[in-house]
């Protein structure tokens, strides 16, 4: 045999060797694998509505802590949560229909769903509350009587509608409240920082401030939750022009 038939030989030799040992090692670990227990595993358990002895009640299931279940959070009443309709959103729901402005805002122009009426008893409080939310929230853009003159459309931002236009003024208040929960335009959704209760706050006191720039108009603040006086009530506290903070007083735009 030659010198170059006896080196193949060895180095295919030591392969193989190799090889045998690897395929020796790994049946090993198999086996060894196989051959395991895991208490976890084996342990004794119980499936759903089975008996158990453990328990003083003979019950494996054990029942949730207390206040662990969230209650009375359904919001099945849909137009204090939605600011819509009870038939919003069926098959024969009429669609909404939109116009663009000479600024090129698209405006809504139908409101098929909104409802009309408020769900919460419109009290002089409801307002109060509304105007110190809408002072935190609204005023820099929508300005301090709703005509979208606030603060930061005066140094440039793109300016709101008015709230005093007739398409607004007859716009149901769901309406607002729907704007105000999903955002719209350049306005984007205030649900996260607003609570559902504050929002109608908020709307009911951009009802005072369309009520103040138009003594004379239609507009009503009724409330499917309230009765007639508190109604009354209602429309003889907003009827008044809404007192202004000084820093609003001051002229034009800069």
């Amino acid at each position: 045999m030659s010198r170059n038939s006896e080196k193949w030989s060895v180095v295919t030799g030591r392969w193989s060797v190799r090889k045998s040992t690897y395929c020796l090692l790994l049946a090993a670990y198999c086996l060894l694998a196989l051959g395991c227990r895991y208490d976890m595993q084996d342990q004794p358990r119980y499936t759903a509505q089975k008996k158990s002895d453990f328990f003083k009640d003979g019950k494996a299931m054990r029942d949730l802590p207390e206040g662990t279940v969230s209650r009375g959070n359904l919001r099945e009443d849909k137009a204090f949560y939605t600011g819509k309709k009870e038939t919003a959103g069926g098959a024969s729901a009429a669609p909404v229909q939109t116009m663009t402005d000479a600024s090129g805002n698209t405006l809504v122009a139908s409101f098929p769903d909104a409802i009309e009426e408020f769900p919460v008893p419109v009290t002089e409080e409801l307002i109060n509350r509304g105007e110190e939310r809408y002072k935190v929230f609204c005023i820099v853009c929508h300005g301090p009587v709703g005509n979208g003159d606030g603060m930061i459309v005066r140094r440039g931002f793109p300016k709101p509608p008015t709230y005093n236009d007739d398409r607004l003024r007859n716009a149901p208040v769901g309406h607002f409240y729907d704007v105000i929960t999903n955002g719209w335009g350049k306005m984007n959704s205030y649900a996260s920082q607003v609570p559902v209760a504050d929002r109608w706050a908020i709307v009911a006191y951009i009802r005072t401030l369309q009520i103040s720039q138009n003594p004379n108009g239609n507009i009503k603040m009724t409330s499917s939750n309230s009765d007639n006086t508190t109604n009354t009530t209602a429309n003889t506290a907003v009827t008044a022009t809404p007192t202004l903070p000084n820093a609003n007083r001051q002229g034009g735009a800069r």
